[in-house]
């Protein structure tokens, strides 16, 4: 199995540390806000490589950090009045609700930054003890220059790095690139440490949080958004190397930037769109599907339109899974037809182990449906080959994260209702089976037929969103739309 380990910046044999086991750290949430849907999209990209290592038979442990400590968290609270854990808590648990709605598995672990001090403050300490870091008035800083291997993940050398290091008036750094580890102050989020009280600097949360859950010093794999590579990953990777001796992480991995109509997305520019609103306009697995089109470290822009039709090709899928539950046409056995769908799962998981390429998968998969489709349409089907396929498609589904919704009619019953009243039907005491005495008004009439009567039931029940289907082997199933 490859892939793309953005240190190297190559493809790259992945072989983890320990036989069966990975550790999987990805950078998570400063809820001082609503998710959005660049949130979304790295999450279901690392939530698909999970789901695979999960059936490639790896036992997966994944830590997700939770930024409960930060300036945009303390600025948020002061503007509005909130209280910073109650913001922060509402918000993160918002957006795992969503996240549940886009079929994104939840992490084992979901350490904050809040409840960690002891641990953060601890690795400050060896810093410090190591010489890689010192204290101002101001804070305690690490001294970047003491890091020889600083910049191996951006790429980037000192001079474009002290080019584009930011120096805040009132700093007393003794290096414009070097970064806080500790900033002294007392704020509305404050803690004791052996420096003073203050809070900690960004990056080393994740340092500390991912070395207590996973248990070691390495992690397998740690990833995130592009836009963190500098310089959050590349401080995480210099304070908990100076700190241990030891690599960081195994493999590094990025998923791509998403903008939307071709710009960054951000509030002033009028199109930040939250995972909430996405929601509202498309079902979950259309948004998943859309985001899965592209390679996880590719580019993507986000196209309403391409996500309204990616319902269509769900649907497809889904169908055709129906299609074969529904087909008992007959036992014989098509070696071709065996053949070319072996192939197309083959190339499915293929396309897989060449770093999670999702669009590639997507193709092999569509290749299988075409397939099966073409199969079920001839007179006899291979009924052994096709129950077989079945399993293999569904087990594509779940890598892929696509799940059939649950569908409840409970919305439509006084529809249901009125449309059997309309054909003089007694509506029954479940919705269910009102439309199957429906299908069979129908299905008499055309046996007499009255293909008036025959299409005004079928039209009708279509009306309100339920589409009456012929099967091929005799009688009438339903769908709802």
């Amino acid at each position: 199995m490859k892939i793309y380990d953005s240190v190297k910046r190559d493809i790259v044999e992945f072989a983890p540390i320990e036989d069966k086991r990975i550790v999987i750290y990805v950078c998570g949430l400063t809820p001082y806000d609503e998710a959005h849907i660049g949130h979304a999209r790295t999450y279901v990209s690392f939530d698909i490589m999970k789901r695979y290592f999960v059936k490639r038979g790896y036992r997966v442990f994944h830590i997700q950090n939770i930024t409960d400590v930060e300036d945009k968290i303390i600025n948020r609270c002061k503007e509005t009045g909130a209280d910073p854990k109650k913001l922060t808590e509402k918000n993160h648990a918002e957006a795992l609700g969503l996240f549940d709605r886009l079929h994104i598995t939840r992490a084992d672990a979901y350490p904050k930054v809040s409840e960690h001090m002891d641990e953060i403050v601890a690795l400050i300490k060896k810093l410090v003890d190591r010489g890689y870091a010192y204290g101002t008035e101001t804070g305690v800083y690490f001294d970047v220059s003491k890091f020889k291997n600083y910049g191996k993940l951006s790429g980037q050398n000192m001079k474009e790095i002290r080019a584009g290091a930011r120096v805040e008036v009132d700093e007393t750094k003794e290096s414009p690139e070097d970064f806080a580890l500790w900033k002294k102050g007392e704020d509305i989020m404050a803690f004791d440490s052996p420096w003073g009280r203050g809070r900690p600097g960004w990056h080393i949360e994740c340092s500390a949080m991912s070395m207590k859950y996973a248990k070691r010093e390495t992690l397998d794999i740690h990833g995130g958004a592009r836009d963190l590579i500098f310089p959050h990953h590349e401080n995480e990777i210099a304070q908990s190397e100076a700190a241990t001796g030891k690599p960081f992480s195994k493999y590094w991995m990025h998923t791509g930037f998403l903008t939307v109509h071709g710009e960054k997305m951000s509030k002033s520019l009028g199109n930040f769109i939250t995972v909430k609103d996405a929601l509202k306009r498309f079902s979950p697995n259309a948004l998943r599907f859309f985001y899965i089109q592209s390679h996880y470290r590719s580019p993507v822009d986000y196209d309403e339109k391409a996500i309204s039709s990616m319902e269509e090709g769900v649907d497809k899928i889904f169908n055709t899974l129906r299609g074969i539950s529904e087909s008992r046409t007959g036992n014989l056995r098509d070696d071709e037809f065996r053949k070319k769908a072996d192939a197309e799962t083959k190339r499915f998981y293929e396309e897989m182990e060449n770093d999670f390429d999702t669009p590639g998968a997507i193709a092999a998969l569509f290749g299988l449906i075409r397939t099966v489709n073409s199969h079920l349409g001839k007179e006899r089907t291979d009924s052994e080959a096709l129950e077989g396929i079945k399993e293999k498609i569904e087990e594509i589904l779940w890598i892929l994260g696509l799940e059939k919704e649950a569908v409840s009619l409970d919305g439509k019953k006084k529809e249901i209702a009125a449309v059997a009243a309309e054909f003089r039907i007694r509506a029954g005491p479940k919705p269910e089976e009102t439309i199957a005495a429906l299908a069979e008004l129908r299905e008499t009439s055309r046996k007499k037929k009255d293909y008036a009567a025959s299409d005004s039931i079928r039209k009708r029940l279509k009306d309100i969103g339920i589409v009456l289907e012929d099967k091929k082997e005799g009688g009438t199933g339903w769908r709802i739309e």
